[in-house]
Protein backbone atom coordinates (compact mmCIF):
# COMPACT_ATOMS: atom_id res chain seq x y z
CA UNK A 1 0.00 0.00 0.00
CA UNK A 2 1.01 3.37 -1.24
CA UNK A 3 1.57 6.23 1.29
CA UNK A 4 -0.92 7.88 -0.11
CA UNK A 5 -3.63 5.52 1.07
CA UNK A 6 -2.02 5.26 3.85
CA UNK A 7 -3.04 8.58 4.72
CA UNK A 8 -5.56 8.60 7.33
CA UNK A 9 -8.47 11.25 6.37
CA UNK A 10 -8.99 14.85 8.70
CA UNK A 11 -12.31 15.16 7.06
CA UNK A 12 -14.67 12.38 5.77
CA UNK A 13 -18.30 13.63 4.34
CA UNK A 14 -20.47 10.45 3.57
CA UNK A 15 -24.30 11.20 1.99
CA UNK A 16 -25.01 15.11 3.54
CA UNK A 17 -28.23 16.14 2.74
CA UNK A 18 -29.20 20.06 3.84
CA UNK A 19 -32.95 20.23 3.55
CA UNK A 20 -34.69 23.77 3.84
CA UNK A 21 -38.11 24.28 3.84
CA UNK A 22 -39.84 27.34 2.38
CA UNK A 23 -42.99 28.51 3.51
CA UNK A 24 -45.14 31.62 1.64
CA UNK A 25 -46.22 32.82 4.77
CA UNK A 26 -44.82 32.89 8.88
CA UNK A 27 -48.22 31.96 9.76
CA UNK A 28 -47.62 28.66 7.93
CA UNK A 29 -44.45 27.98 9.59
CA UNK A 30 -46.22 28.81 12.64
CA UNK A 31 -48.74 26.34 12.61
CA UNK A 32 -46.49 23.67 10.75
CA UNK A 33 -43.92 23.77 14.25
CA UNK A 34 -46.97 23.69 16.70
CA UNK A 35 -48.05 20.94 14.62
CA UNK A 36 -51.50 22.01 13.00
CA UNK A 37 -51.24 21.24 9.69
CA UNK A 38 -53.59 18.64 9.58
CA UNK A 39 -51.32 16.39 7.54
CA UNK A 40 -51.25 19.32 5.18
CA UNK A 41 -47.53 20.54 3.53
CA UNK A 42 -47.13 23.93 3.69
CA UNK A 43 -43.60 23.97 2.62
CA UNK A 44 -41.65 23.37 -0.52
CA UNK A 45 -38.14 21.59 0.02
CA UNK A 46 -35.33 23.21 -1.37
CA UNK A 47 -32.04 20.96 -1.42
CA UNK A 48 -28.86 22.76 -0.63
CA UNK A 49 -26.97 19.73 -0.41
CA UNK A 50 -28.05 16.10 -1.70
CA UNK A 51 -26.18 13.17 -0.57
CA UNK A 52 -22.89 14.77 -1.13
CA UNK A 53 -19.93 12.10 -0.06
CA UNK A 54 -15.90 12.70 -0.29
CA UNK A 55 -12.87 12.91 2.08
CA UNK A 56 -10.09 14.99 2.95
CA UNK A 57 -6.97 13.24 3.37
CA UNK A 58 -4.30 14.79 6.05
CA UNK A 59 -1.81 17.41 4.32
CA UNK A 60 -3.95 17.59 1.09
CA UNK A 61 -5.44 20.80 0.40
CA UNK A 62 -9.09 20.39 -1.33
CA UNK A 63 -10.75 23.47 -3.20
CA UNK A 64 -14.56 23.42 -3.54
CA UNK A 65 -16.00 25.07 -6.28
CA UNK A 66 -19.23 25.56 -7.85
CA UNK A 67 -21.79 27.55 -8.94
CA UNK A 68 -23.49 30.21 -6.61
CA UNK A 69 -26.19 28.43 -5.04
CA UNK A 70 -24.49 25.20 -5.45
CA UNK A 71 -23.79 24.30 -1.59
CA UNK A 72 -20.43 25.78 -1.36
CA UNK A 73 -20.53 27.32 2.12
CA UNK A 74 -23.35 25.33 3.56
CA UNK A 75 -20.87 22.35 3.32
CA UNK A 76 -18.69 24.51 5.08
CA UNK A 77 -20.71 25.39 7.69
CA UNK A 78 -22.03 22.14 8.63
CA UNK A 79 -18.31 20.62 8.80
CA UNK A 80 -17.40 23.14 11.35
CA UNK A 81 -20.82 22.95 13.26
CA UNK A 82 -22.12 26.08 12.25
CA UNK A 83 -25.21 23.75 10.57
CA UNK A 84 -26.64 20.83 11.51
CA UNK A 85 -27.08 18.51 8.30
CA UNK A 86 -31.12 17.33 7.56
CA UNK A 87 -29.02 13.91 6.88
CA UNK A 88 -25.51 11.94 6.34
CA UNK A 89 -22.61 12.24 8.80
CA UNK A 90 -19.23 14.23 9.31
CA UNK A 91 -16.35 13.48 10.78
CA UNK A 92 -13.25 15.07 11.51
CA UNK A 93 -9.56 14.44 13.18
CA UNK A 94 -7.92 17.35 14.24
CA UNK A 95 -8.45 20.49 15.36
CA UNK A 96 -10.39 22.67 13.17
CA UNK A 97 -9.61 26.94 12.76
CA UNK A 98 -12.51 28.24 9.96
CA UNK A 99 -12.78 31.72 8.67
CA UNK A 100 -16.43 31.46 7.16
CA UNK A 101 -17.70 34.98 6.94
CA UNK A 102 -17.35 38.66 8.05
CA UNK A 103 -18.09 38.67 11.63
CA UNK A 104 -18.78 34.57 12.70
CA UNK A 105 -17.56 33.61 15.95
CA UNK A 106 -17.31 37.79 16.65
CA UNK A 107 -18.99 39.54 19.67
CA UNK A 108 -19.93 43.34 17.99
CA UNK A 109 -19.52 44.91 21.47
CA UNK A 110 -16.16 43.35 22.79
CA UNK A 111 -12.60 44.91 21.98
CA UNK A 112 -10.56 42.96 19.41
CA UNK A 113 -8.72 41.67 22.10
CA UNK A 114 -11.56 40.44 23.80
CA UNK A 115 -12.86 38.57 20.82
CA UNK A 116 -9.10 37.01 20.31
CA UNK A 117 -10.26 35.57 23.98
CA UNK A 118 -13.29 34.72 23.14
CA UNK A 119 -12.36 32.79 19.60
CA UNK A 120 -9.41 30.92 21.00
CA UNK A 121 -11.56 29.86 24.03
CA UNK A 122 -14.45 28.47 21.95
CA UNK A 123 -11.68 26.37 19.68
CA UNK A 124 -10.89 25.08 23.11
CA UNK A 125 -7.14 26.92 24.46
CA UNK A 126 -6.69 27.97 27.69
CA UNK A 127 -6.22 31.76 28.53
CA UNK A 128 -2.51 30.54 29.23
CA UNK A 129 -1.87 29.47 25.12
CA UNK A 130 -3.75 32.04 23.97
CA UNK A 131 -1.62 35.02 26.18
CA UNK A 132 1.31 33.22 24.42
CA UNK A 133 -0.16 33.12 20.92
CA UNK A 134 -1.49 36.60 21.36
CA UNK A 135 1.53 38.71 20.29
CA UNK A 136 2.00 36.79 16.84
CA UNK A 137 -1.96 37.32 16.27
CA UNK A 138 -1.77 41.75 16.74
CA UNK A 139 1.36 41.77 15.04
CA UNK A 140 -0.37 39.60 12.12
CA UNK A 141 -3.47 41.53 12.29
CA UNK A 142 -1.38 44.88 12.04
CA UNK A 143 -4.70 47.14 12.92
CA UNK A 144 -2.45 49.08 16.05
CA UNK A 145 -4.73 49.92 18.92
CA UNK A 146 -7.98 49.38 17.40
CA UNK A 147 -7.00 46.22 18.80
CA UNK A 148 -8.59 48.28 22.31
CA UNK A 149 -11.94 49.77 20.30
CA UNK A 150 -15.25 47.66 20.40
CA UNK A 151 -15.06 45.91 16.99
CA UNK A 152 -18.74 47.76 15.83
CA UNK A 153 -16.12 50.90 14.91
CA UNK A 154 -13.70 48.30 13.11
CA UNK A 155 -13.96 48.92 8.88
CA UNK A 156 -14.34 46.00 6.87
CA UNK A 157 -11.28 45.68 6.09
CA UNK A 158 -9.50 45.75 9.82
CA UNK A 159 -12.55 43.28 10.98
CA UNK A 160 -11.64 41.19 8.55
CA UNK A 161 -8.09 41.51 9.00
CA UNK A 162 -8.05 40.36 12.53
CA UNK A 163 -10.53 37.25 11.78
CA UNK A 164 -7.75 35.85 9.96
CA UNK A 165 -5.26 36.63 12.10
CA UNK A 166 -6.78 34.82 14.68
CA UNK A 167 -8.20 32.18 12.41
CA UNK A 168 -4.59 31.45 10.65
CA UNK A 169 -1.94 31.79 14.45
CA UNK A 170 -3.49 29.67 16.54
CA UNK A 171 -1.75 26.70 15.11
CA UNK A 172 -5.08 24.38 13.85
CA UNK A 173 -4.20 21.09 12.48
CA UNK A 174 -7.25 21.77 9.94
CA UNK A 175 -7.41 25.00 8.18
CA UNK A 176 -11.36 25.80 6.54
CA UNK A 177 -11.55 29.18 4.69
CA UNK A 178 -14.20 30.42 3.04
CA UNK A 179 -13.16 33.42 -0.14
CA UNK A 180 -11.75 34.59 2.59
CA UNK A 181 -7.23 34.63 1.48
CA UNK A 182 -8.08 37.94 -0.79
CA UNK A 183 -8.62 40.41 2.54
CA UNK A 184 -7.00 43.81 2.87
CA UNK A 185 -4.19 45.61 1.22
CA UNK A 186 -1.57 43.92 -1.31
CA UNK A 187 0.64 43.54 1.53
CA UNK A 188 -1.67 41.73 3.79
CA UNK A 189 -2.68 39.55 1.03
CA UNK A 190 1.06 38.75 0.50
CA UNK A 191 1.13 38.03 4.14
CA UNK A 192 -1.51 35.63 4.02
CA UNK A 193 -0.59 33.75 1.05
CA UNK A 194 2.81 33.22 2.86
CA UNK A 195 1.16 31.95 6.00
CA UNK A 196 -0.69 29.80 3.69
CA UNK A 197 2.19 28.40 1.87
CA UNK A 198 3.63 27.59 5.62
CA UNK A 199 0.42 25.61 6.54
CA UNK A 200 0.90 23.54 3.40
CA UNK A 201 4.69 22.99 3.58
CA UNK A 202 3.53 21.71 7.42
CA UNK A 203 1.65 19.15 6.24
CA UNK A 204 -1.51 21.05 7.38
CA UNK A 205 -5.23 19.55 5.95
CA UNK A 206 -6.59 23.03 3.87
CA UNK A 207 -9.86 22.80 2.71
CA UNK A 208 -11.11 26.22 0.78
CA UNK A 209 -14.06 27.73 -1.08
CA UNK A 210 -12.95 30.21 -3.43
CA UNK A 211 -13.94 31.89 -6.72
CA UNK A 212 -10.22 32.55 -7.71
CA UNK A 213 -9.57 30.55 -9.89
CA UNK A 214 -5.86 30.92 -10.00
CA UNK A 215 -5.85 30.14 -6.12
CA UNK A 216 -7.60 26.96 -6.77
CA UNK A 217 -5.62 25.71 -9.70
CA UNK A 218 -2.20 26.68 -7.38
CA UNK A 219 -2.43 25.70 -4.52
CA UNK A 220 -5.08 22.45 -4.61
CA UNK A 221 -4.40 19.17 -4.59
CA UNK A 222 -7.46 17.97 -5.97
CA UNK A 223 -10.48 20.25 -6.48
CA UNK A 224 -14.57 18.72 -5.43
CA UNK A 225 -17.37 20.43 -8.08
CA UNK A 226 -20.58 20.99 -7.11
CA UNK A 227 -23.51 22.37 -8.87
CA UNK A 228 -27.22 22.78 -7.41
CA UNK A 229 -26.69 20.87 -4.15
CA UNK A 230 -25.03 17.89 -5.98
CA UNK A 231 -21.51 17.04 -6.26
CA UNK A 232 -20.74 16.64 -9.89
CA UNK A 233 -17.27 15.44 -9.41
CA UNK A 234 -13.82 15.81 -8.20
CA UNK A 235 -10.11 14.97 -9.63
CA UNK A 236 -6.80 17.11 -10.72
CA UNK A 237 -7.33 21.08 -10.95
CA UNK A 238 -7.00 21.70 -14.47
CA UNK A 239 -9.72 18.94 -15.25
CA UNK A 240 -12.33 20.55 -12.41
CA UNK A 241 -11.90 23.88 -13.46
CA UNK A 242 -12.55 23.50 -17.38
CA UNK A 243 -15.58 21.64 -16.13
CA UNK A 244 -16.92 24.48 -13.79
CA UNK A 245 -16.46 26.54 -17.00
CA UNK A 246 -18.48 24.69 -18.82
CA UNK A 247 -21.53 25.05 -16.36
CA UNK A 248 -20.47 28.65 -15.76
CA UNK A 249 -21.69 28.91 -19.43
CA UNK A 250 -24.57 26.08 -20.15
CA UNK A 251 -26.09 26.50 -16.11
CA UNK A 252 -27.40 22.65 -16.78
CA UNK A 253 -25.34 19.71 -15.91
CA UNK A 254 -25.46 18.91 -19.37
CA UNK A 255 -21.97 20.36 -18.91
CA UNK A 256 -20.55 17.44 -17.52
CA UNK A 257 -20.90 15.45 -20.83
CA UNK A 258 -19.22 18.14 -22.81
CA UNK A 259 -22.05 19.67 -24.95
CA UNK A 260 -19.76 22.40 -25.36
CA UNK A 261 -16.14 21.01 -26.11
CA UNK A 262 -15.49 21.08 -29.51
CA UNK A 263 -12.06 19.01 -31.20
CA UNK A 264 -8.64 20.88 -31.55
CA UNK A 265 -7.18 24.10 -30.74
CA UNK A 266 -8.95 27.55 -31.85
CA UNK A 267 -6.59 27.90 -34.87
CA UNK A 268 -8.50 24.42 -36.37
CA UNK A 269 -11.81 25.49 -35.77
CA UNK A 270 -13.64 26.35 -38.88
CA UNK A 271 -14.71 29.82 -38.39
CA UNK A 272 -18.42 28.88 -39.47
CA UNK A 273 -18.25 26.92 -36.39
CA UNK A 274 -17.54 29.44 -34.07
CA UNK A 275 -20.56 31.65 -36.06
CA UNK A 276 -22.65 28.19 -35.40
CA UNK A 277 -22.34 28.84 -32.24
CA UNK A 278 -23.02 32.65 -32.15
CA UNK A 279 -26.25 32.14 -34.00
CA UNK A 280 -27.54 29.12 -32.10
CA UNK A 281 -26.63 29.95 -28.26
CA UNK A 282 -28.82 32.27 -26.16
CA UNK A 283 -30.52 35.35 -26.95
CA UNK A 284 -28.83 38.77 -26.54
CA UNK A 285 -25.12 40.08 -28.43
CA UNK A 286 -23.02 38.07 -25.81
CA UNK A 287 -25.31 34.70 -26.04
CA UNK A 288 -24.80 32.55 -23.17
CA UNK A 289 -21.66 34.91 -21.42
CA UNK A 290 -23.06 37.10 -18.96
CA UNK A 291 -23.38 40.88 -20.53
CA UNK A 292 -22.18 43.44 -18.27
CA UNK A 293 -25.17 45.38 -17.46
CA UNK A 294 -22.76 48.55 -17.38
CA UNK A 295 -21.92 48.53 -20.65
CA UNK A 296 -21.49 51.74 -22.56
CA UNK A 297 -22.80 51.53 -25.92
CA UNK A 298 -22.65 54.76 -28.94
CA UNK A 299 -22.33 55.13 -32.54
CA UNK A 300 -24.01 56.52 -35.74
CA UNK A 301 -25.13 52.96 -36.27
CA UNK A 302 -23.95 52.50 -40.62
CA UNK A 303 -22.99 49.07 -38.88
CA UNK A 304 -24.05 47.10 -36.06
CA UNK A 305 -22.24 45.11 -33.59
CA UNK A 306 -24.96 42.00 -33.51
CA UNK A 307 -23.24 39.05 -31.49
CA UNK A 308 -19.96 38.48 -29.57
CA UNK A 309 -18.54 35.64 -28.25
CA UNK A 310 -15.21 34.32 -26.35
CA UNK A 311 -13.82 30.77 -27.34
CA UNK A 312 -10.90 29.43 -25.09
CA UNK A 313 -8.22 27.02 -26.47
CA UNK A 314 -10.46 24.14 -26.32
CA UNK A 315 -12.89 25.75 -28.38
CA UNK A 316 -15.35 26.24 -25.59
CA UNK A 317 -17.63 29.38 -25.35
CA UNK A 318 -15.89 30.81 -22.08
CA UNK A 319 -14.93 34.02 -20.39
CA UNK A 320 -12.60 32.18 -18.68
CA UNK A 321 -9.34 31.66 -19.86
CA UNK A 322 -6.17 30.13 -18.97
CA UNK A 323 -2.90 31.90 -19.07
CA UNK A 324 -0.55 31.05 -21.84
CA UNK A 325 -3.10 29.82 -23.94
CA UNK A 326 -4.86 30.80 -27.38
CA UNK A 327 -8.05 31.70 -27.97
CA UNK A 328 -10.70 33.78 -29.77
CA UNK A 329 -12.54 36.43 -29.95
CA UNK A 330 -15.25 36.13 -32.54
CA UNK A 331 -17.76 38.81 -33.45
CA UNK A 332 -20.53 39.25 -36.16
CA UNK A 333 -21.43 42.57 -37.52
CA UNK A 334 -24.60 43.73 -39.63
CA UNK A 335 -24.22 46.82 -42.30
CA UNK A 336 -27.16 49.07 -42.31
CA UNK A 337 -25.18 51.10 -44.96
CA UNK A 338 -22.64 50.99 -47.78
CA UNK A 339 -19.21 51.67 -46.06
CA UNK A 340 -15.67 51.65 -47.49
CA UNK A 341 -12.82 49.76 -45.52
CA UNK A 342 -13.85 49.52 -41.52
CA UNK A 343 -11.98 48.62 -39.14
CA UNK A 344 -12.85 46.28 -36.52
CA UNK A 345 -11.52 46.51 -33.32
CA UNK A 346 -11.17 44.83 -29.13
CA UNK A 347 -9.69 46.20 -25.99
CA UNK A 348 -8.99 44.49 -22.50
CA UNK A 349 -9.18 47.14 -19.97
CA UNK A 350 -8.69 46.45 -15.92
CA UNK A 351 -11.30 46.66 -13.70
CA UNK A 352 -9.88 50.33 -12.78
CA UNK A 353 -10.67 51.43 -16.42
CA UNK A 354 -6.84 51.18 -17.80
CA UNK A 355 -6.47 50.02 -21.12
CA UNK A 356 -3.79 47.07 -21.33
CA UNK A 357 -3.93 45.57 -24.52
CA UNK A 358 -6.04 45.41 -28.03
CA UNK A 359 -5.55 45.77 -31.55
CA UNK A 360 -7.96 46.02 -34.51
CA UNK A 361 -8.08 44.60 -38.53
CA UNK A 362 -6.05 48.40 -39.47
CA UNK A 363 -3.00 47.26 -37.00
CA UNK A 364 -2.74 43.91 -38.38
CA UNK A 365 -2.76 44.42 -41.75
CA UNK A 366 -5.85 42.65 -42.75
CA UNK A 367 -6.91 43.20 -45.89
CA UNK A 368 -9.86 45.59 -46.45
CA UNK A 369 -13.19 45.19 -47.24
CA UNK A 370 -16.09 47.07 -48.86
CA UNK A 371 -19.42 46.29 -47.11
CA UNK A 372 -22.85 46.97 -48.75
CA UNK A 373 -25.82 47.81 -46.78
CA UNK A 374 -27.09 44.23 -45.55
CA UNK A 375 -24.14 42.35 -45.12
CA UNK A 376 -22.82 40.42 -42.43
CA UNK A 377 -19.48 40.04 -41.33
CA UNK A 378 -17.70 37.84 -39.29
CA UNK A 379 -14.41 39.03 -37.51
CA UNK A 380 -11.91 36.42 -35.69
CA UNK A 381 -9.39 37.75 -33.60
CA UNK A 382 -6.95 34.89 -32.61
CA UNK A 383 -3.77 35.71 -30.06
CA UNK A 384 -2.41 33.87 -26.84
CA UNK A 385 -3.33 35.00 -23.53
CA UNK A 386 -0.33 36.61 -21.78
CA UNK A 387 -1.88 38.53 -19.11
CA UNK A 388 -1.71 37.94 -15.23
CA UNK A 389 -4.31 36.53 -13.43
CA UNK A 390 -7.23 38.19 -12.70
CA UNK A 391 -10.49 39.99 -14.06
CA UNK A 392 -10.66 41.76 -16.94
CA UNK A 393 -13.66 43.64 -19.17
CA UNK A 394 -13.52 43.52 -23.04
CA UNK A 395 -14.58 46.30 -25.12
CA UNK A 396 -15.31 45.92 -29.30
CA UNK A 397 -15.75 48.46 -32.02
CA UNK A 398 -16.60 48.96 -35.92
CA UNK A 399 -15.37 52.13 -36.94
CA UNK A 400 -14.33 53.36 -40.78
CA UNK A 401 -14.41 55.97 -43.51
CA UNK A 402 -17.92 56.93 -44.29
CA UNK A 403 -18.94 59.65 -47.03
CA UNK A 404 -15.05 60.32 -46.53
CA UNK A 405 -14.67 60.85 -43.01
CA UNK A 406 -13.85 58.98 -40.17
CA UNK A 407 -16.67 57.56 -38.03
CA UNK A 408 -17.77 55.40 -35.43
CA UNK A 409 -20.18 52.86 -36.24
CA UNK A 410 -20.71 51.00 -33.13
CA UNK A 411 -18.75 50.50 -29.91
CA UNK A 412 -19.46 48.50 -26.86
CA UNK A 413 -17.61 49.80 -24.19
CA UNK A 414 -16.57 46.78 -21.30
CA UNK A 415 -19.40 44.28 -22.54
CA UNK A 416 -18.07 41.08 -21.02
CA UNK A 417 -15.97 40.40 -18.36
CA UNK A 418 -13.05 38.01 -18.78
CA UNK A 419 -11.03 35.72 -15.98
CA UNK A 420 -7.56 34.64 -16.62
CA UNK A 421 -6.62 32.13 -14.79
CA UNK A 422 -2.65 32.00 -13.56
CA UNK A 423 -0.61 29.56 -11.44
CA UNK A 424 2.48 32.29 -11.64
CA UNK A 425 2.03 36.00 -11.81
CA UNK A 426 5.04 38.09 -12.76
CA UNK A 427 4.68 41.97 -11.91
CA UNK A 428 2.15 44.12 -13.88
CA UNK A 429 -0.42 43.47 -16.31
CA UNK A 430 1.48 40.76 -18.36
CA UNK A 431 4.38 38.32 -18.69
CA UNK A 432 7.58 38.80 -20.36
CA UNK A 433 8.15 35.23 -19.75
CA UNK A 434 11.82 35.66 -18.79
CA UNK A 435 14.22 33.01 -18.05
CA UNK A 436 16.47 33.39 -14.71
CA UNK A 437 19.46 31.73 -14.04
CA UNK A 438 21.76 32.07 -10.93
CA UNK A 439 24.98 31.51 -10.63
CA UNK A 440 28.15 31.40 -7.59
CA UNK A 441 31.32 32.24 -8.53
CA UNK A 442 33.56 29.40 -7.57
CA UNK A 443 36.01 30.35 -4.45
CA UNK A 444 32.92 32.48 -2.76
CA UNK A 445 31.32 31.37 0.56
Amino acid sequence: MDAKNEMRDAIRVSDLTKVYRLYKKNSDRLRDALGLSRGKKLYTELYALRNVSFTVGQGETVGIIGTNGSGKSTILKIITGVLSATSGTVEVAGRISALLELGAGFNQEYTGVENVYLNGTMMGFTKEEIDARLPEILAFADIGEFVYQPVKTYSSGMFVRLAFAVAINIDPEILIVDEALSVGDAFFQSKCYRKFNEFREQGKTILFVSHDLSSIAKYCDRVIVLNKGDMIAEGPPKEMVDLYKKLLVTHTDDAVGGVLMKEGPPEDIPEDSAMKQLHEEAEGITGILPKNPQTVEYGEFQATIEKVTVLDEEGMVSAMIRKDTDFQIVMRVRFNEDVESPIFAYTIKDLKGTEITGTNTLFEEIPQIRASAGDVVTVTFTQNMTLQGGEYLLSLGCTGYHAGDFRVFHRLYDLIGLTVVSTKNTVGFYDMHARAAVRKEEGTH
